[in-house]
């Protein structure tokens, strides 16, 4: 060590401070609609809390980042206290400004020994903080337990227990708390939020078949409409609007400007007697790309009478290909770059791919959704239901970390939103998978189905628990209704995964198989699917096939034993898991 490090090494030491980050609450934002404006607001608060109110409550200005502050108090009270007070300036300031364009604050507080040198501070109790403020939404303030212990009550406010969190380059998870309730997101903002692309339909253009054939477009378009537009992941624009562009020479970027649609669907069609040949495209506008293009023949008679697979196999590409655009934008670019649709459509593409890498980049997808719009719950569910994925690929090393990092996350996403059927029904899901508490689960699923009865995931996952208690014909019931409420669903390969371990639970063992190879031959590195295939084949006696498929599974999961099986499978206490358990035995899994 030279002279001058060991210097600074000496005067380097530990001292116990209360370490205080705030930000401001969607900063870029607020500077794309009016940076002047936006700038001078934010200086002006962040002048008269560096000034007056952090001297006013013995609190130390460490580092002034842009539009962020980082303080050290000597004692978590003080640093409470004005909390409180720049939540409560920052309100009357935003009093005579438009509800979009008011500066709110951030707040994270942690308290620790911390790395100083009496100038500036080092260390994990410093990012802790800064981690914690992530949490926060508008005007709240996120508390770790150590500032919680030295505290008897909360001042002018209860404490929320916000349970353990995960918080990002922090390796622990750490039990947080919210001062008072969350505080809602101005509607404003929330309107802002795209988290769905939208797709605009243009009625298809007759290129020959004389005028009675002229609403044969609009018929086709208006199907299309129908059909997508029960896909949670779109937005689609009216047909009212999109049938003067019908015929039209307009260039995708008017489109998108005048509509604000992400993808065109657009083609023409020729009628000869009976016959209808049809040729649609799908257009990327943000790059002008043909992303899907096909040609179609069908009969007219049988579009009319609604007796015709045409519209299915348009919607069919359509949510494919641009299921698949989506995926390959999350992974060719950088997160930061992309718009919120392409991570969230993105992130669930990855993660429904069995690939490790593809995996963990589904997992970065989501986490930069919450970086970016901390107060959506979907980016929260959607990282539990990442962990329950985790599990059944066997790509974990601690069951208890696992369910202790999904429940964070629901709870996470269920304190941001309680009313939302998604939420509901991945808290079902992990509270069947992860902590085997199918009481819970059940409760969260019907739940789920009261907000919304046409969730045909939530359909999906109470079908499968009933499969894991054994109740096979209800089972089978309510997984084919999902798969009725979502018949084109991207990710059908795991409704007929799920139906596969439904009929399982009936002990069809023959339709359990055809359901299995059916979602194979879209997934071919799906757990769960595999382990079907092996315990009907082992229980129809085709003890080679079982082994054929067992052999595939370890694969994927090498560790994989009976008692390793039982230990997170959801049936294990059931006989089912008995039954199944004991023909995966028989298939050659070691105990």
């Amino acid at each position: 060590m030279s002279k001058g490090s060991k210097a600074s090494a000496d005067v380097l030491h530990y001292a116990t401070r209360t370490v205080f980050f705030a930000d401001v609450v969607e900063s870029v934002r607020l500077m794309q609609r009016d940076e002047l404006a936006a700038a001078a607001r934010i200086r002006d608060l962040l002048l008269e809390a560096v000034n007056e109110t952090i001297p006013r409550h013995q609190g130390h200005l460490l580092q002034r980042l842009g539009d962020g502050l980082m303080i050290a108090f000597a004692h978590p009270r003080s640093a409470i206290e004005c909390a409180r007070a720049l939540h409560r300036r920052a309100a009357e300031l935003a009093e005579s400004v438009a509800v979009g364009d008011r500066v709110l604050l951030r707040i994270g507080i942690h308290a620790a020994d911390i790395l100083t040198d009496d100038v500036a501070f080092y260390g994990n109790g410093v990012n802790v903080a800064a981690r914690l403020a992530a949490l926060a939404g508008p005007g709240e303030t996120v508390i770790s337990v150590a500032v919680r212990n030295q505290l008897t009550t909360g001042p002018g406010g209860e404490f929320v227990d916000l349970g353990l969190c995960h918080l990002k380059h922090v390796d622990a998870p750490l039990q947080a708390y919210r001062l008072g309730p969350r505080n809602a997101l101005p509607p404003e903002i929330e309107s802002q939020i795209v988290l769905r692309p939208t797709l605009a339909v243009i009625p298809l253009t007759l290129l020959s078949g004389g005028a009675p054939s002229l609403a044969v477009g609009e018929i086709i378009a208006d199907e299309v409409i129908v059909a997508l537009s029960r896909a949670p992941e779109l937005r689609m624009v009216s047909r009212l609007s999109t049938t003067a562009f019908r015929g039209r020479k307009t260039q995708l970027k008017d489109i998108r400007a005048l509509l604000g649609a992400t993808y065109v669907l657009s083609g023409a069609y020729r009628v000869s007697g009976d016959t209808l040949i049809v040729t649609v495209e799908l257009a990327d506008t943000r790059n002008g790309e043909i992303v899907w293009a096909h040609a179609f023949k069908s009969k007219l008679s049988g579009l009319l009478a609604q007796d015709d697979d045409l519209v299915t196999s348009i919607v069919a590409g359509v949510a494919s290909a641009l299921t698949n655009t989506e995926i390959l934008r999350t992974k060719s670019r950088a997160l930061p770059t992309l718009d919120a649709y392409t991570l969230l459509l993105g992130g669930i593409g990855l993660m429904h791919r069995s690939d490790p890498r593809d995996f963990g980049k589904s997992r970065q997808a989501f986490e930069q959704l919450i970086e970016r719009y901390p107060r959506y719950a979907a980016p929260y569910a959607y990282l539990a239901e990442w962990h329950v994925f985790k599990v059944t690929q066997g790509w974990f090393t601690n069951l208890e970390h696992e369910a202790a990092a999904a429940l964070d996350w629901i709870n996470r996403a269920l304190d941001v939103d309680t009313a939302d059927s998604l939420e509901l029904m991945v808290n079902g899901l992990v509270h069947t998978n992860l902590l085997h508490r199918h009481d819970v689960a059940k409760v969260s699923y019907d739940l789920a189905l009261e907000k919304n009865a046409n969730e045909g995931l939530a359909w999906l996952h109470r079908g499968t628990l009933w499969a894991f208690q054994g109740r096979g014909h209800e089972a089978i019931e309510e997984t084919d209704r999902a798969v009725e409420l979502s018949p084109l669903d991207p990710w059908r390969y795991y409704y007929d995964s799920l139906r596969a371990t439904a009929a399982l639970a009936a002990r069809d063992y023959e339709r359990a198989i055809e359901l299995a190879r059916r979602s194979l031959r879209s997934n071919r590195t799906h757990a769960s699917t595999l382990r079907v295939i092996a315990i009907a084949s082992s229980e129809l006696g085709r003890l080679d096939e079982a082994h054929e498929s067992l052999a595939e599974l370890r694969k994927l999961d090498p560790s994989l034993t009976v008692s390793r099986y039982l230990a997170r499978s959801p049936a294990a206490p059931y006989e089912t898991g008995r039954i199944w358990s004991q023909a995966l035995r028989r298939a050659g899994l070691p105990a």
